[in-house]
């Protein structure tokens, strides 16, 4: 049988020769099986389950960002050869590695999703909870449905282009991305094409801000095409008109519309890829169904005539200060702001994805490594299971070392502030409070409110201690300023990949428990 890839990569196609027949010789003429895994962490696992009988390569490198990373041509090259393959998924990769993975993988080969799979493996996943504490609307752009209709996989991308507006004023749409680079989608001041449109990949959302100039009703026309493969013509996925309320009174358009009104909470512009055309998917108490402080939101969907998206006076704001921000006019001009809330790029699905941080999930990692390692080379069954249940041993160790060295921390001290929102599981698994942010995000330096809020946050709860990642150190000398304005120390953490403290995945959630006990004691 004969052994031949394509790669696909930044649009480029470049043939790889066909191999022999038997056991294919992989990458530079090694002859064991050839195992990709998206990241760092998920190598370090495989490595051990696969030991001598299996070449373990990352597409992310180990101090790279998962998040951010762009794969290059050698990824490629060893997704190509690649017997097996391990992603996270649950949209914590860039969805450039993902579809780097699924669209050069040769038929056949395994392609795991671990964090889903995981689930059949007893292990714990944790809902994402969006804050819903907003004096407006969080608005957001969303993909929702399968699209298996039309052939559509998690490669495969939705593009949201605004194709006309109607309004007093110019209508933008833009991402602060992280470290305060911005990416404009839509703006109507220079007249709407093209060029104004996100991609998305299918079940996902991302927040966003929204401005407008000047008070009045405007109507954002936006229509969706599903790109199934990178060559397959587009499908058409609907449009839809919707409707603002900027500085006036939403009742009075909402009444002539017959229509509910959005003023707070979570709400997204989404995409039905199962039932086609445009929607807004909304929390109930986003349109003024108010269950109780203690009710969990519930979602709506809207038709986009059956809404009129509030954006009262109160959301007036300067233009921001800065580099980047001419396009909304003169830092001394005022603007309606709908704002982003979450800052940083924040394209991901319903579940947080990093289940590795409770080192029991990490357990059912292994487990499916080892059985799809298995099944992919069954000579080394044996090898494996062996290699998988020493590992296994080792990690329940390292299980109760985390446990213990947490627990030695008074519990009134048990706050974790960060710069990266992936610890939920490390919190929930050894009973940390995640307490928040520094700040929102790390490039721009705190407004006087900001550093009041967070002086505020850490005199309240006695918070000694911050935590940075080491892959964003050199790029967070603000949250540093306010760490000592605030007179508190800023310690490491790991979390997505490695760096001078932590090279394997043990030593990653050793040094974590160390780092929480040494500075919050």
């Amino acid at each position: 049988m004969s052994r031949r890839g394509r790669v696909l990569s930044a649009g480029v196609a470049v043939t790889v020769l066909a191999g022999c027949a038997g056991p294919v010789a992989g990458v530079e003429g090694d002859q064991r099986l050839q195992v990709v895994t998206t990241t760092p962490v998920l190598a370090d696992l495989a490595r051990h389950v696969a030991g001598d009988r299996a070449r373990v390569t990352s597409i992310v490198p180990d101090r790279g960002d998962p998040h951010s990373y762009e794969p290059s041509l050698r990824d490629v090259r060893d997704v190509v050869y690649a017997d097996v393959a391990f992603s996270n998924y649950m949209l914590l990769e860039e969805h450039a590695i993902i579809r780097t993975l699924d669209a050069n993988l040769r038929p056949g080969v395994p392609n795991v999703s671990l964090a889903e799979s995981a689930v059949k493996y007893a292990a714990e996943i944790i809902p994402l909870v969006e804050n819903v504490n907003l004096d407006t609307v969080w608005l957001g752009l969303r993909v929702q449905g399968s699209g298996a209709q039309h052939g559509a996989t998690r490669a495969s991308q939705v593009q949201v282009t605004a194709t006309g507006m109607d309004g007093p004023g110019q209508l933008t749409g833009y991402l602060t991305e992280s470290f305060g680079s911005l990416r404009v989608y839509f703006d109507s001041g220079d007249g709407l094409g093209r060029a104004d449109s996100v991609s998305l990949p299918t079940e996902a959302h991302t927040h966003m801000s929204w401005t407008f100039s000047e008070p009045g009703v405007y109507r954002l026309d936006l229509a969706a095409q599903l790109a199934v493969t990178d060559d397959a013509e587009p499908v058409d996925a609907g449009g839809g008109t919707f409707t603002f309320a900027v500085g006036v009174d939403p009742h009075e358009v909402a009444d002539a519309a017959g229509a509910a009104i959005l003023d707070q909470g979570h709400a997204d512009l989404a995409v039905d890829l199962d039932t086609g055309g445009l929607v807004v998917v909304a929390d109930e108490t986003a349109a003024g169904h108010d269950h109780g402080a203690d009710a969990a939101p519930v979602q709506h969907t809207y038709d986009p005539d059956e809404v009129v998206i509030s954006v009262p006076n109160k959301a007036l704001a300067p233009v921001p200060a800065g580099q980047g921000f001419g396009f909304l006019g003169r830092a001394d001009e005022q603007i309606y702001q709908l704002p982003q809330a979450v800052l940083g790029k924040h394209v991901h699905g319903e579940i947080d994805p990093h289940l590795w941080l409770d080192v029991r999930n990490a357990q059912a990692y292994v487990e499916i490594m080892r059985d799809t390692l298995v099944a992919a080379d069954p000579a080394g069954a044996g090898a494996y299971r062996a290699n998988a249940d020493a590992y296994l041993d080792e990690l329940t160790a390292t299980d109760a070392y985390v446990t213990e060295r947490i627990a030695s921390i008074p519990q009134s001290r048990r706050y974790l502030v960060t710069t990266h929102d992936a610890f939920a599981y490390l919190g929930l698994a050894y009973d940390v409070t995640i307490a928040g942010f520094v700040t929102p995000n790390p490039a721009v330096e705190p407004s006087l409110a900001d550093r009041r809020k967070l002086a505020e946050t850490i005199d309240n709860l006695h918070v000694p201690a911050v935590f940075l990642e080491p892959a964003l150190a050199q790029r967070s000398s603000v949250l540093r300023e306010v760490a000592d304005d605030a007179g508190v120390r800023v310690c490491s953490i790991y979390s997505d990949s490695f760096g001078p403290d932590a090279g394997s995945y043990v030593e990653l959630m050793r040094f974590n428990a160390d780092s929480l006990a040494r500075c919050l004691t």
